[in-house]
């Protein structure tokens, strides 16, 4: 069996999120594969089995808000005997151009704080499937745009990137990481065919971290910010 986690916030007023594309893939995950009616609730989480191709898969997504995402992934994987190498989590990326797909196992979390969890939980050594949201062009408007909904002309990239991951899935879950990439790239969901180098990137999330004390409003409304967002 391999577990696929999608990174969100739960509870229907953040569902159309930028912080929650990783909920929207397991849901479009779900309904491509016909099962988007049986969700359960355990491990903290909401949960479905199905299989895709010839693998067992286990589709979750945490309950625990952010910042605690990999205390209900490790309940399913020491449920179900599953080794932190056949997890994947797909989750949102500042630091990506809109659409944009890259894939890597292990490293740090990048400021996001629901990888922090699980790299706690977990261990590292799972796939991770960086979502990119972009990023607004100035660290105090970081916080209003990761924890804002997508806008209406961010669908003409992003459902083609949902469809796309759904779609394609068995690829990523055979180790087939390059495939899955060009095929997003082939389906005009953003720009995703697999890089030849690794390309230098400079780190928006932790200009967003050290401004966050001074763009937050104080009071109840700090506290909701950090839960979201899972400071």
């Amino acid at each position: 069996m391999q577990i696929i986690v999608g990174l969100g916030n739960p509870g229907s007023k953040y569902q159309n999120h930028r912080h929650n594309i990783g909920f929207m893939t397991a849901d479009a995950i779900a309904d491509h594969c016909g099962v988007a009616s049986k969700w359960k609730s355990k491990f903290s989480a909401e949960y479905l089995e199905t299989k895709i191709g010839d693998q067992k898969v286990l589709i979750i997504k945490p309950q625990t808000f952010m910042n605690d995402s990999g205390r209900a992934v490790v309940q399913a994987m020491k449920f179900y005997k599953v080794p932190v190498a056949d997890v994947t989590a797909f989750y949102d990326e500042l630091d990506l151009h809109p659409g944009k797909i890259r894939i890597k196992r292990g490293g740090g979390s990048g400021g996001h704080n629901g990888i922090r969890s699980m790299d706690a939980h977990c261990g590292k050594d799972y796939r991770r499937v960086r979502m990119g949201i972009g990023h607004p062009g100035d660290k105090s408007l970081v916080t209003p745009h990761v924890l804002g909904n997508f806008a209406k002309s961010d669908h003409d990239w992003l459902d083609p990137l949902l469809e796309g991951c759904a779609e394609h899935l068995p690829l990523l879950l055979a180790g087939d990481e390059a495939g899955f990439m060009n095929k997003l790239a082939l389906r005009g969901g953003g720009n995703n065919a697999a890089p030849k180098s690794k390309p230098k990137q400079v780190s928006h999330v932790r200009q967003a971290r050290q401004s966050k004390q001074s763009i937050e409003p104080s009071g109840p409304m700090a506290d909701m910010l950090r839960k979201l967002l899972g400071k």
